[in-house]
Formats: C-alpha cells, structure tokens, sequence
C-alpha cells in the first residue's frame, strides 16, 4: 500500500480535512527560521503564483501519504533534484549556503508534521499519547525521502517539544518573516474572489492558523501570547473540525487517496476471492 498503509496512523491523521489549516500554520513556522524563510524568498516564485505552489505541495504530500512507495520515492526524487540545485545567501551573514541542508530539512520537516497533527488533535480527532508517538515515528519515513537520516528526526511528542526549545534561540521575525506573514495572511485570490465574501472566509483561516501557533511563535511575530489565545484558537477549531466532518469524503478527498483506496478495495476483494476458492 505504500510507505504507511490504512492501519497506520498517519491516514487517520490525513483523513481529517482541518489538516489543511495544519499545514498553514506550519508555513507560519517556517518562516521563522531566517535561513528557511531567505531560501524561499531567493528561490521561488510563489509570490507569482501561490496557488499553483499551494497545488503542487499538496499533490507531493497526499502522494508520500497515499501513493505507493514507488510513486512517493519517485515524487521525493523529483523535490530532491530541485533542491540540490538551489543556494540563497543568508541575509544577517551573507553567506552562501543549500537549501538542502539537513537543518532546513529538519526544519521544515518537523514543523510540518507537527502542526498537522497539533491541528487534527485541536479539530477534535482523538489519539492517545502512545499512537501521537506512532505518528511522529511514522513520518520519519516521510523525512527520509527527502534526504534526512530518520535518525536525526525527532520522533516523539517529547523530542518534539526538545527539539524546538533548542531551535527557538535561532528563530527571529526578519523582515523576510514578516513579509511571508502578511502574504499567507492576505494572499492574492484568483478570479476576483478577494473582492467577494471569500475574502473574510480565507483571512478567518489564517486567522485560526495564527490562533493555533505556539504561544512563542506569536510572540516573535509581535502578536500576543496569552494563553486565551490559544484556548479560542482550540475551541474554534473544534467547531471547524466538526463541521469539515460532516462534508461526504468523496467530496474532497485528493486523487491520491481515491487511487489508494481503490488499491485496497481490490487488494481485499483479490483476498475474499482467494479465501472462498481455498
């Protein structure tokens, strides 16, 4: 099935639509990282076309998560050659430096996962702390096909939580920072939607994404830290969490799943057929 598979707890994590804002929330992160954010910056166009970038890391999430190994290993193959051939120069430092450095990779990496789960948890989907381990050691997988050492990832809620006590004396609002935050707040909408009530619906989801960052994380981007903050940003995302639920699946789920689920329906059908005839 893949590098997970329907038992795992990574798809019972992904099945839950609110991930979306997870995934928000981890770019607000990421910007935080002033070699993270000046990479992006130096290298990308998203400024140019954020739907499309929105497009395509989507498609390369939902492939490592519901594609088969082959598909994820040939997704991972093509973000990895992109990489290699990228450098940015940090803007405090001037120096001359990889997108791929294993430190950006973790970055990147942890804080994505991170804020998926942290956004499925606060949209009401329950785990115990033993399958929130099995998750974050799950994505190790995911953190190995872009060229990490599983390894050097953390892998449980506490290595998590280590692992950005010792990050945050790195992190700081650059004006890099600060520009990528105000663009995920208020980004260009197509077909004349931001002069539609659209508008306040997509400012309302980076609003919560905002609500959902840690207490510190607000800070550095000059916002309050107070706790209430992130106790309205809980109790609205479980409102969100509870109505994307109601919406049929089929509806919105992404070709990946389709095509995996259509996978494990004749894989299970093969096993029925061979049962009966046994």
């Amino acid at each position: 099935m893949g590098l997970f598979g329907p038992d795992s707890i990574t798809w019972r994590v992904h099945r839950e639509p609110i991930v979306t804002v997870g995934g928000l929330r981890s770019l607000y992160l990421q910007a935080l990282h002033p070699r993270a954010v000046a990479g992006v910056e130096q290298n990308s166009r998203y400024r140019q076309d954020p739907w499309g970038r929105l497009r395509r890391t989507s498609e390369y999430v939902t492939t490592v998560i519901y594609g088969t190994t082959e598909q994820a290993e040939k997704a991972a193959r093509r973000v990895r050659a992109v990489h290699r051939r990228m450098t940015a120069t940090d803007p405090r430092t001037g120096e001359l430096f990889r997108v791929d450095e294993p430190e950006l990779l973790r970055w990147v990496h942890v804080t994505e996962v991170e804020s998926f789960l942290d956004a499925a948890l606060r949209g009401g989907l329950r785990l115990s702390p033993a399958e929130v381990d099995g998750y974050f050691a799950e994505q190790t997988r995911a953190a190995a096909l872009v060229g990490l050492d599983p390894a050097t990832v953390p892998s449980t809620a506490d290595e998590i939580r280590l692992y950005y006590e010792e990050m945050r004396p790195s992190l700081e609002l650059t004006a890099d920072s600060a520009a990528t935050g105000i663009f995920l707040t208020l980004p260009p909408l197509p077909y004349g939607l931001g002069l539609t009530p659209v508008r306040g619906l997509s400012f309302s989801v980076s609003a919560l994404a905002i609500g959902l960052l840690p207490p510190w994380a607000r800070k550095l981007y000059g916002l309050p830290g107070l706790a209430a903050t992130g106790l309205v940003a809980s109790a609205n995302a479980r409102v969100l969490g509870t109505l994307l639920r109601q919406i049929p699946l089929e509806w919105i789920e992404s070709p990946a799943r389709k095509d995996a689920m259509r996978r494990l329906a004749e894989a299970r059908a093969a096993e029925a057929q061979k049962a009966a005839t046994a």
